[in-house]
């Protein structure tokens, strides 16, 4: 099992910055991929980016267009999301995700492991 702890969530307004962190703990694997997700009020899920734990490959939602930036800290098994200039549209619970793979992926279905979710909102 791992567990997902993601803190950083709040209210800000919009054009502000705000970091997200999601730490990891339990079972350890030696490759994986840790991501983080969005659900906005009446929507579906939707994937934002995701970094592997080798290389530090990482994806984006084609949406962001530049403004947040996923990072990662494997000595504390710990992964970022750097929000920048944030949106009303931005407003939503992010979940951060754990795969056990090294392939990258926007499924959500691919991810194993779920942590409780950070709300963040942005007002205008």
């Amino acid at each position: 099992q791992v567990q997902l702890v993601e803190s950083g969530g709040g209210l800000v307004q919009a054009g502000d910055s705000l970091r997200l962190s999601c730490a990891a703990s339990g079972r350890t694997f030696r490759y994986y991929v840790m991501g983080w997700f969005r659900q906005a009020p009446g929507k579906e899920r939707e994937f934002v980016a995701a970094v592997t734990s080798r290389g530090g490959s990482t994806d984006y939602a084609d949406f962001l267009k530049g403004r947040f930036t996923i990072s990662k800290d494997n000595a504390k098994d710990t992964v970022y999301l750097q929000m920048n200039s944030l949106k009303p549209e931005d407003t939503a619970v992010y979940y951060c995700a754990f795969r056990s793979d090294m392939k990258l992926t926007m499924r959500e279905d691919d991810y194993d492991y779920w942590g409780q979710g950070t709300q963040v909102t942005v007002s205008s």
